[in-house]
């Protein structure tokens, strides 16, 4: 599932190809993704320019000239893949949903294998309502470690579920909740108000570490996520306990572990992550 980095590496990409364009016409493929009527969706987006790209927690936020946006939830296998002109043959995407006609001739294809992704017109307004309902973005300025600590502190849900909760934190999925509680020596069944002082400054700094790290490698691709040209991201390789059942610890060597919360599965090292 596309999380924060892999967002954040598609905004990049597309913030340096699509601002100032106008958008021709919106052609829907598949109106499951869409959350409102298809003409509220088409109307609202037909003639806009894009003056922004911007990500909120796992969102693709795009500012329109009207003040509106287009947000888009790239769900579990979504993807936004842009071309110059329209593809045609074996560079046509798979599994189309939603296509941007740009006047300019260039194409936006919102592509989702699984369709759980969504795409839908905003006033600003209620865009703003929504982001207001999510939690802090953990890599802005703002978010401290000393609220990390705080926030921790008044929850009894396991550690991971914790950082999984979009209204405790925004765009933190099951890799880099895994990965950062690895770095920080936290179980992940732990109980979030079990989790010490110094243990929260730890996952707070191990957390921001690894989205860094992951954006700079343009993502993790498991199976489906590519960025807006097209290309895989670059961070499995560097991935310490996710997907990882069996295989050695690269600090300790003990075999790391997999156990199941809430339907999901959380990746282990039983030697340096202890339940205590």
């Amino acid at each position: 599932m596309p999380e924060l980095p892999e967002a954040e590496s598609i905004v990049r990409g597309l913030r340096a190809h699509v601002v100032s364009e106008s958008i021709r016409r919106a052609d829907v493929i598949h109106r499951d993704v869409l959350r409102q009527p298809l003409r509220a969706f088409t109307g609202g987006l037909s003639g806009r320019s894009i003056e922004r790209v911007k990500r909120r927690g796992k969102n693709v936020i795009i500012g329109l000239d009207s003040g509106s946006v287009l947000a888009i939830n790239l769900g579990m296998t979504g993807n936004l893949l842009l071309f110059g002109s329209a593809p045609r043959g074996g560079k046509r995407p798979t599994h189309p949903t939603v296509i941007l006609r740009f006047a300019s001739g260039a194409v936006l294809f919102f592509n989702d294998t699984r369709r759980f992704g969504t795409a839908e017109f905003l006033q600003c307004d209620a865009w703003q309502a929504r982001s207001d309902r999510m939690g802090p973005e953990p890599l802005s300025e703002g978010y401290t470690a000393a609220r990390m600590v705080d926030d921790l502190s008044r929850s009894r849900s396991p550690a991971r579920s914790w950082l999984l909760d979009q209204r405790k934190i925004a765009g933190v999925g099951n890799i880099y909740a895994n990965e950062a509680l690895y770095l920080a020596g936290v179980h992940p069944a732990r109980p979030a108000n079990a989790v010490t002082e110094s243990e929260a400054v730890l996952l707070h700094q191990g957390l921001r570490d690894v989205l860094n790290r992951a954006i700079a490698a343009g993502g993790t691709t498991l199976r489906d996520y590519r960025n807006a040209d097209g290309e895989v991201g670059g961070y499995k390789i560097r991935l310490r306990v996710y997907g990882r059942e069996g295989a050695p610890c690269l600090e300790c060597g003990r075999a790391i572990e997999r156990m199941v919360l809430s339907n999901r599965s959380a990746f282990f090292c039983p030697v340096c992550q202890l339940a205590r």
